[in-house]
Protein backbone atom coordinates (compact mmCIF):
# COMPACT_ATOMS: atom_id res chain seq x y z
CA UNK A 1 0.00 0.00 0.00
CA UNK A 2 2.94 2.26 -0.72
CA UNK A 3 1.05 4.91 -2.66
CA UNK A 4 -1.18 5.87 0.26
CA UNK A 5 1.27 5.20 3.09
CA UNK A 6 3.94 7.32 1.45
CA UNK A 7 1.68 10.36 1.63
CA UNK A 8 2.47 12.61 4.60
CA UNK A 9 -0.47 14.36 6.24
CA UNK A 10 0.07 16.81 9.08
CA UNK A 11 -3.22 16.10 10.87
CA UNK A 12 -3.93 12.49 9.87
CA UNK A 13 -2.18 9.22 10.72
CA UNK A 14 -2.36 6.33 8.24
CA UNK A 15 -1.76 2.66 8.99
CA UNK A 16 -2.36 -0.59 7.09
CA UNK A 17 -3.29 -3.20 9.72
CA UNK A 18 -4.59 -5.76 7.21
CA UNK A 19 -4.48 -6.46 3.50
CA UNK A 20 -6.81 -4.09 1.71
CA UNK A 21 -7.64 -2.11 4.87
CA UNK A 22 -6.42 1.42 5.57
CA UNK A 23 -6.81 2.90 9.06
CA UNK A 24 -7.01 6.70 9.00
CA UNK A 25 -6.88 8.54 12.33
CA UNK A 26 -7.60 12.18 13.02
CA UNK A 27 -4.27 13.02 14.58
CA UNK A 28 -4.49 16.10 16.80
CA UNK A 29 -4.96 14.35 20.15
CA UNK A 30 -3.59 17.28 22.13
CA UNK A 31 -6.48 19.34 20.72
CA UNK A 32 -9.09 16.56 21.03
CA UNK A 33 -8.85 16.14 17.24
CA UNK A 34 -10.53 19.49 16.67
CA UNK A 35 -10.60 20.39 12.98
CA UNK A 36 -8.15 23.13 12.07
CA UNK A 37 -7.49 24.62 8.59
CA UNK A 38 -4.87 21.97 7.79
CA UNK A 39 -7.21 19.08 8.64
CA UNK A 40 -9.80 20.34 6.15
CA UNK A 41 -7.13 20.16 3.45
CA UNK A 42 -5.79 16.79 4.62
CA UNK A 43 -9.21 15.09 4.73
CA UNK A 44 -9.98 16.09 1.16
CA UNK A 45 -6.56 15.11 -0.19
CA UNK A 46 -6.49 11.83 1.73
CA UNK A 47 -9.88 10.49 0.65
CA UNK A 48 -9.46 11.64 -2.94
CA UNK A 49 -6.22 9.67 -3.01
CA UNK A 50 -7.84 6.59 -1.42
CA UNK A 51 -10.55 6.65 -4.07
CA UNK A 52 -7.93 6.08 -6.76
CA UNK A 53 -5.77 3.60 -4.84
CA UNK A 54 -6.53 0.00 -5.81
CA UNK A 55 -4.59 -1.32 -2.80
CA UNK A 56 -7.36 -0.04 -0.52
CA UNK A 57 -10.71 -1.87 -0.36
CA UNK A 58 -12.03 -0.56 2.96
CA UNK A 59 -11.21 2.29 5.35
CA UNK A 60 -11.50 2.68 9.11
CA UNK A 61 -11.71 6.27 10.35
CA UNK A 62 -11.10 7.00 14.03
CA UNK A 63 -9.66 9.63 16.34
CA UNK A 64 -6.27 9.54 18.05
CA UNK A 65 -6.20 9.88 21.82
CA UNK A 66 -9.34 10.00 23.96
CA UNK A 67 -11.84 11.66 21.60
CA UNK A 68 -13.10 11.19 18.09
CA UNK A 69 -13.47 14.89 17.24
CA UNK A 70 -14.26 17.93 19.38
CA UNK A 71 -15.49 19.98 16.43
CA UNK A 72 -14.05 23.10 14.90
CA UNK A 73 -10.82 24.39 16.42
CA UNK A 74 -12.06 27.84 17.40
CA UNK A 75 -8.55 28.92 18.43
CA UNK A 76 -7.35 28.60 14.83
CA UNK A 77 -10.58 29.72 13.16
CA UNK A 78 -11.88 28.94 9.70
CA UNK A 79 -9.57 27.96 6.85
CA UNK A 80 -8.37 30.59 4.48
CA UNK A 81 -9.92 30.76 1.03
CA UNK A 82 -6.83 29.02 -0.38
CA UNK A 83 -6.14 31.73 -2.90
CA UNK A 84 -9.75 32.19 -4.03
CA UNK A 85 -9.74 35.81 -2.96
CA UNK A 86 -7.10 37.97 -4.60
CA UNK A 87 -5.45 40.68 -2.48
CA UNK A 88 -6.85 44.14 -3.07
CA UNK A 89 -6.24 47.62 -1.71
CA UNK A 90 -9.87 48.60 -2.22
CA UNK A 91 -12.30 47.56 0.54
CA UNK A 92 -14.91 45.11 -0.76
CA UNK A 93 -18.63 45.67 -0.31
CA UNK A 94 -20.94 43.12 1.30
CA UNK A 95 -21.78 41.40 -1.98
CA UNK A 96 -18.13 40.87 -2.88
CA UNK A 97 -17.23 39.64 0.60
CA UNK A 98 -20.22 37.31 0.44
CA UNK A 99 -19.04 35.91 -2.88
CA UNK A 100 -15.73 34.75 -1.39
CA UNK A 101 -17.36 33.50 1.82
CA UNK A 102 -19.69 31.41 -0.31
CA UNK A 103 -16.76 29.98 -2.23
CA UNK A 104 -14.98 29.15 1.03
CA UNK A 105 -17.97 27.21 2.41
CA UNK A 106 -18.23 25.23 -0.82
CA UNK A 107 -14.55 24.29 -0.48
CA UNK A 108 -15.07 23.15 3.11
CA UNK A 109 -18.03 21.03 2.02
CA UNK A 110 -15.79 19.25 -0.48
CA UNK A 111 -13.49 18.16 2.35
CA UNK A 112 -16.33 16.29 4.07
CA UNK A 113 -17.98 15.09 0.85
CA UNK A 114 -14.67 13.50 -0.19
CA UNK A 115 -15.33 10.85 2.48
CA UNK A 116 -18.80 10.10 1.15
CA UNK A 117 -17.65 10.20 -2.47
CA UNK A 118 -14.72 7.86 -1.82
CA UNK A 119 -15.75 4.67 -3.61
CA UNK A 120 -14.40 2.47 -0.79
CA UNK A 121 -16.58 1.82 2.30
CA UNK A 122 -15.57 4.00 5.26
CA UNK A 123 -16.25 2.60 8.74
CA UNK A 124 -16.26 5.22 11.47
CA UNK A 125 -15.11 4.27 15.00
CA UNK A 126 -16.30 6.94 17.44
CA UNK A 127 -15.20 7.28 21.05
CA UNK A 128 -16.06 9.97 23.58
CA UNK A 129 -16.69 13.38 21.97
CA UNK A 130 -18.22 13.70 18.51
CA UNK A 131 -19.11 17.37 18.26
CA UNK A 132 -19.90 19.76 15.43
CA UNK A 133 -17.52 18.97 12.57
CA UNK A 134 -17.15 15.51 14.10
CA UNK A 135 -20.82 14.86 13.33
CA UNK A 136 -20.25 16.18 9.79
CA UNK A 137 -17.42 13.66 9.36
CA UNK A 138 -19.27 10.75 10.99
CA UNK A 139 -22.45 11.16 8.94
CA UNK A 140 -20.42 11.17 5.72
CA UNK A 141 -19.16 7.65 6.54
CA UNK A 142 -20.90 4.44 5.51
CA UNK A 143 -21.01 2.64 8.86
CA UNK A 144 -20.75 4.08 12.38
CA UNK A 145 -19.85 2.31 15.64
CA UNK A 146 -19.15 3.93 19.00
CA UNK A 147 -18.08 3.30 22.58
CA UNK A 148 -20.55 3.47 25.45
CA UNK A 149 -19.04 6.79 26.61
CA UNK A 150 -19.52 8.44 23.20
CA UNK A 151 -21.76 11.46 22.83
CA UNK A 152 -22.90 13.52 19.85
CA UNK A 153 -23.69 17.22 19.62
CA UNK A 154 -24.54 19.47 16.67
CA UNK A 155 -22.90 22.46 18.31
CA UNK A 156 -23.13 25.11 15.60
CA UNK A 157 -26.19 26.96 16.98
CA UNK A 158 -24.22 27.60 20.16
CA UNK A 159 -21.65 29.58 18.18
CA UNK A 160 -24.31 31.53 16.30
CA UNK A 161 -24.48 29.70 12.98
CA UNK A 162 -26.19 26.87 11.13
CA UNK A 163 -24.11 23.78 10.38
CA UNK A 164 -23.09 24.14 6.75
CA UNK A 165 -20.82 21.29 5.68
CA UNK A 166 -23.12 18.27 5.78
CA UNK A 167 -24.78 17.41 9.09
CA UNK A 168 -28.12 19.10 8.37
CA UNK A 169 -28.27 17.37 4.98
CA UNK A 170 -27.04 13.90 5.95
CA UNK A 171 -28.21 13.30 9.52
CA UNK A 172 -31.98 13.22 8.74
CA UNK A 173 -31.32 10.66 5.99
CA UNK A 174 -28.98 8.61 8.18
CA UNK A 175 -31.44 8.29 11.08
CA UNK A 176 -34.72 8.53 9.18
CA UNK A 177 -36.22 10.68 11.94
CA UNK A 178 -36.47 14.36 11.05
CA UNK A 179 -37.99 15.30 14.42
CA UNK A 180 -35.01 13.90 16.34
CA UNK A 181 -32.49 15.39 13.91
CA UNK A 182 -34.08 18.82 14.26
CA UNK A 183 -34.18 18.54 18.04
CA UNK A 184 -30.42 17.97 18.11
CA UNK A 185 -29.77 20.73 15.56
CA UNK A 186 -31.92 23.34 17.34
CA UNK A 187 -30.76 22.61 20.91
CA UNK A 188 -27.09 21.55 20.49
CA UNK A 189 -27.71 19.11 23.35
CA UNK A 190 -25.72 15.92 23.83
CA UNK A 191 -27.08 12.63 22.56
CA UNK A 192 -25.45 9.75 24.41
CA UNK A 193 -24.48 6.42 22.87
CA UNK A 194 -27.68 4.57 23.81
CA UNK A 195 -29.80 7.29 22.23
CA UNK A 196 -27.61 7.33 19.11
CA UNK A 197 -28.13 3.59 18.79
CA UNK A 198 -31.89 3.90 19.37
CA UNK A 199 -32.26 6.38 16.52
CA UNK A 200 -29.87 4.62 14.15
CA UNK A 201 -26.97 7.06 14.13
CA UNK A 202 -24.71 4.14 15.09
CA UNK A 203 -25.27 0.44 14.57
CA UNK A 204 -23.30 -0.99 17.55
CA UNK A 205 -21.94 0.12 20.93
CA UNK A 206 -18.74 -1.21 22.53
CA UNK A 207 -17.39 -1.06 26.07
CA UNK A 208 -14.10 0.65 25.27
CA UNK A 209 -11.96 1.91 22.42
CA UNK A 210 -9.92 -1.27 22.06
CA UNK A 211 -13.05 -3.37 21.67
CA UNK A 212 -14.43 -0.79 19.24
CA UNK A 213 -11.33 -0.73 17.04
CA UNK A 214 -10.83 -4.50 17.12
CA UNK A 215 -14.36 -5.06 15.83
CA UNK A 216 -14.27 -2.21 13.30
CA UNK A 217 -10.96 -3.36 11.83
CA UNK A 218 -12.24 -6.95 11.63
CA UNK A 219 -15.40 -5.79 9.86
CA UNK A 220 -13.29 -3.72 7.45
CA UNK A 221 -11.09 -6.76 6.76
CA UNK A 222 -14.19 -8.85 6.01
CA UNK A 223 -15.35 -6.22 3.52
CA UNK A 224 -11.86 -5.92 2.00
CA UNK A 225 -11.90 -9.65 1.21
CA UNK A 226 -15.03 -9.31 -0.94
CA UNK A 227 -14.99 -8.54 -4.65
CA UNK A 228 -13.82 -4.92 -4.94
CA UNK A 229 -16.02 -4.53 -8.00
CA UNK A 230 -19.06 -5.69 -6.03
CA UNK A 231 -18.31 -3.56 -2.96
CA UNK A 232 -17.55 -0.38 -4.89
CA UNK A 233 -20.64 -0.91 -7.03
CA UNK A 234 -22.79 -1.45 -3.95
CA UNK A 235 -21.64 1.83 -2.34
CA UNK A 236 -22.20 3.72 -5.59
CA UNK A 237 -25.72 2.32 -6.00
CA UNK A 238 -26.64 2.90 -2.34
CA UNK A 239 -25.52 6.54 -2.48
CA UNK A 240 -27.40 7.18 -5.70
CA UNK A 241 -30.57 5.46 -4.50
CA UNK A 242 -30.58 7.45 -1.25
CA UNK A 243 -30.93 10.69 -3.20
CA UNK A 244 -33.38 9.51 -5.90
CA UNK A 245 -36.71 7.76 -6.29
CA UNK A 246 -36.95 3.97 -6.24
CA UNK A 247 -37.49 3.85 -9.99
CA UNK A 248 -34.56 6.18 -10.63
CA UNK A 249 -32.42 3.92 -8.46
CA UNK A 250 -33.54 0.82 -10.38
CA UNK A 251 -32.75 2.49 -13.70
CA UNK A 252 -29.35 3.55 -12.39
CA UNK A 253 -28.33 0.09 -11.16
CA UNK A 254 -29.52 -1.46 -14.43
CA UNK A 255 -27.20 0.83 -16.36
CA UNK A 256 -24.37 0.45 -13.86
CA UNK A 257 -24.45 -3.33 -13.90
CA UNK A 258 -24.59 -3.42 -17.69
CA UNK A 259 -20.92 -2.56 -17.38
CA UNK A 260 -19.96 -3.98 -13.99
CA UNK A 261 -21.36 -7.47 -14.64
CA UNK A 262 -18.51 -7.86 -17.11
CA UNK A 263 -16.06 -8.98 -14.45
CA UNK A 264 -14.23 -12.20 -13.64
CA UNK A 265 -15.26 -11.70 -10.01
CA UNK A 266 -18.71 -13.23 -10.59
CA UNK A 267 -17.40 -16.54 -11.92
CA UNK A 268 -14.62 -16.50 -9.34
CA UNK A 269 -17.10 -16.06 -6.47
CA UNK A 270 -19.52 -18.71 -7.74
CA UNK A 271 -16.79 -21.27 -8.47
CA UNK A 272 -15.21 -20.73 -5.05
CA UNK A 273 -18.61 -21.09 -3.36
CA UNK A 274 -19.33 -24.38 -5.11
CA UNK A 275 -15.85 -25.66 -4.19
CA UNK A 276 -16.28 -24.38 -0.61
CA UNK A 277 -13.15 -22.26 -0.89
CA UNK A 278 -12.48 -18.62 -0.12
CA UNK A 279 -12.28 -16.62 -3.35
CA UNK A 280 -9.26 -14.46 -4.17
CA UNK A 281 -10.00 -11.36 -6.21
CA UNK A 282 -7.79 -9.10 -8.29
CA UNK A 283 -7.29 -5.50 -7.25
CA UNK A 284 -9.80 -2.96 -8.47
Amino acid sequence: MSRVISKAFKTLKLEAPASGVLHVSLNRPENFNAVNPQMWLDLKACFEQIKMDNDVNAVVLSGSGKNFCAGLDLKEGLPLTSGLEQPTETPRDIARKGYYNHMMVLELQKSISAIEECSKPVLCAIDNACIGAGVDIATSCDIRYCTKDAFFSIKEVDIGMAADVGTLQRLPKVVGNISWARELAFTARKALADEALQFGLVSRIFNDKKELLDFTLKMAADIANKSPVAVTSTKTVLNYSRDHSVQDGLNHVALWNTLMHNTDDVNNAITSFLKKKSPKFSKL
